[in-house]
């Protein structure tokens, strides 16, 4: 009898793989059967990537060839190929709803970036628009201290076949951090592609719906994170905070080199200077400046970018950031310079639109 290729598809067939208990052809290992004048190449395809009984199966089917076909001994060649994986289903980001996609940065910790974004978020909602904040400083997350969302459980919902986060709503804000996922005491040690998965995660897995503005307060510094989070949504614009201490607004430059980087190209909205200046209740006239005064400001003159505005030191910003209620929606002096801002932001996001 010929021994053809259809003939050594069915000597082959009667060779069972142990595990499974089918035979190797109709359970599809063997992948292809290549008839040439010098021999036989049976190429195969195992489910596992190492697989434990390949070598014995190998080892077989050479036998059950040989023996059935004398004239390729010596001539059977098997070789191994991998398992094409299944095709990954196409899955939507959740920011594809989202207007308006905003970098909250700063150069160096201690400036108070977390607390503007707090504030931020709250006076554009005030003023009427849908708002999200995504917590990505993963080493240190602030935002359910902020709003009082601490024991806070993330919840999930499917829609269209694909999972998603449910947000958390902190008076109409849509909220997710990495906070919400580990205990306040425990600490956060990941290594980079660690930190960065989880944050594309959140991004994009968040069931954010349609928001006007979603403000991502970055961790301070630049890093994995930050080229992560710019090269996985469009950015619309960054806004820098910083004080008016020469030392954080040497690093405020930093920040501003990394989004006009080739490659990166996000535009810097602006800086806000925060902690400008501090005026003690009992003397409303005066100003003291603790550290320094306008350093921000000159540095955004001298680099040619926005300068936003300034947020004094008030005892309210701190107590509302310890009791989950941003400032500004309880004191009216500290929502005058928020709003100023804003407003701001807002227009200029319309016109990069």
């Amino acid at each position: 009898m010929t021994c053809n290729a259809e003939r050594i598809k069915t000597i082959l067939d009667g060779v069972i793989h142990p595990e499974t208990g089918q035979g190797i052809v109709s359970s599809g290992i063997v992948s292809d059967i290549a008839m040439q004048e010098n021999g036989v190449i049976v190429t195969l395809a195992f489910a596992k990537q190492r697989d434990p009984f390949a070598n014995s199966i190998k080892r077989q089917i050479i036998g059950a060839i040989t023996a059935a076909c004398p004239e390729y001994a010596g001539r059977v060649v098997v070789t191994e190929r991998e398992k094409p994986a299944p095709a990954k289903k196409t899955t939507v980001s959740s920011t594809a709803s989202v207007k308006h996609i905003i970098a909250v940065a700063s150069g160096k910790g201690g400036v108070g970036k977390s607390t503007v974004t707090a504030n931020l978020a709250a006076t554009l909602r005030d003023m009427g628009y849908k708002v999200g904040i995504l917590d990505a400083d993963i080493y240190g997350p602030s935002m359910p201290k902020m709003f009082g969302l601490e024991n806070y459980t993330p919840q999930a919902t499917v829609e269209n076949g694909q999972e998603y986060i449910l947000p958390a709503d902190a008076n109409g804000i849509r909220i997710a951090s990495i906070g919400f996922f580990i205990s306040p005491d425990d600490a956060l040690i990941w290594r980079g592609p660690m930190a960065t998965n989880a944050l594309k995660q959140l991004m994009h897995q968040t069931l954010w719906g349609e928001l006007d503005y979603l403000l991502i307060d970055l961790p301070p510094g630049t890093g994995d994170v930050h080229l992560s989070v710019v090269g996985e949504v469009k950015v619309n614009g960054a806004v820098i905070v910083s004080t008016p201490q020469q030392v954080a607004v040497a690093d405020v430059r930093r920040g501003i080199r990394m989004f006009q980087a080739d490659g990166i190209n996000v535009p810097v909205l602006g800086i806000i200077e925060n902690m400008a200046w501090f005026t003690p209740a009992e003397l409303p006239n005066n100003r003291y400046y603790l550290f320094g005064q306008g350093g921000a400001e000159r540095m955004a003159k001298s680099e040619g970018i926005d300068f936003l505005g300034e947020i004094p030191i008030i005892q309210s910003v701190m107590e509302g950031g310890d009791s989950g209620v941003p400032a500004v929606t309880t004191n009216p002096t500290i929502k005058q310079y928020y709003r100023a801002i804003a407003e701001r932001i807002v227009e200029k996001c319309n016109k990069e639109a």
